[in-house]
């Protein structure tokens, strides 16, 4: 069993967070998949801007806490401020279905732990 890779969670939780995305009618601009570079999504709804953050989170963290990207999520609203953008913040708790405390592995079943995105 291979478990995956830190940028291959990411990649999950923002295919999670990009089928929401089209399935609420946004139009992507631009995509980022690399780690650590935010925002994943820039997307328009309504002829207004969206800034989306896409954060992959493990056992046992909770998406719901925001407090340790507060920082992040702070700088990137302010940037989204100056092109009169709203940001999101996207967390997906990804967790092995077996066992919680063993990682996601390739080709296994996991448990997806995702409320939606929060304005910030």
């Amino acid at each position: 069993m291979q478990a995956l890779t830190e940028q291959e969670l990411h990649n999950l939780a923002m295919n999670i967070v990009g089928k929401q995305l089209e399935a609420d009618d946004f139009e992507f601009l631009s995509v980022n998949s690399k780690l650590k570079k935010n925002p994943q999504f820039v997307c328009t709804k309504n002829k207004k801007l969206h800034f989306v953050i896409v954060k992959a989170i493990g056992y046992p963290g909770d998406p719901r806490d925001m407090e340790f990207y507060r920082t992040d999520l702070n700088k990137m609203r302010d940037h989204a401020l100056k092109f009169e953008a709203d940001t999101y913040y996207a967390a997906v708790g990804l967790v092995n279905a077996v066992d919680y405390n063993l990682p996601v592995y390739l080709n296994e079943e996991y448990i997806v732990d995702y409320d939606g995105m929060v304005k910030i």
